[in-house]
């Protein structure tokens, strides 16, 4: 018996606008808007939505710098997100590429490679902790 498709989870938006590129759908360039998304297709360029959701879906192929407020991935980016608020990549999601949010989620069973970087305050990177730094330099070294 196939396996059954994942449903697409769309967070919650503050508008009810949303445009969808769907399975069938392959596009190239710079893409903007002031509208959530929701990308089943296959995308090759770059995404600007600043105030608003990318989702991913599970068929969904992007290769592309990113920029939103919030990101869902259940579906393949290759490329560099940075979100205002949030970035999740669900079990069936897979994302090389660079992190940079307030809040990243990795489910159990996605693939990530590249680096994250978690902002404080209003887009300010998180200092390293000062207590781990001490807890480094107050580590007894081994006699040899």
């Amino acid at each position: 018996m196939p396996e059954p498709t994942p449903k697409v989870i769309l967070p919650p938006s503050r508008e009810t606008h949303r445009t969808v590129l769907g399975p069938s759908v392959t596009l190239r360039g710079e893409l903007t808007g002031d509208e959530d998304l929701l990308i089943e297709g296959q995308f090759d360029g770059s995404i600007h939505l600043r105030d608003h959701c990318l989702t991913v879906g599970a068929q969904g192929q992007v290769k592309a710098d990113i920029e939103v407020s919030r990101a869902v991935i259940q579906g393949a980016i290759t490329g560099n997100i940075t979100a205002r608020d949030r970035i999740e990549i669900h079990k069936t999601g897979k994302v090389m590429g660079d992190l940079v949010a307030p809040g990243i989620a990795i489910e159990d069973g996605a693939y990530f490679k590249g680096s994250i970087e978690i902002l404080r305050e209003e887009g300010r990177p998180a200092a390293p902790s000062a207590s781990l730094a001490r807890a480094e330099a107050a580590e007894p070294k081994p006699h040899s």
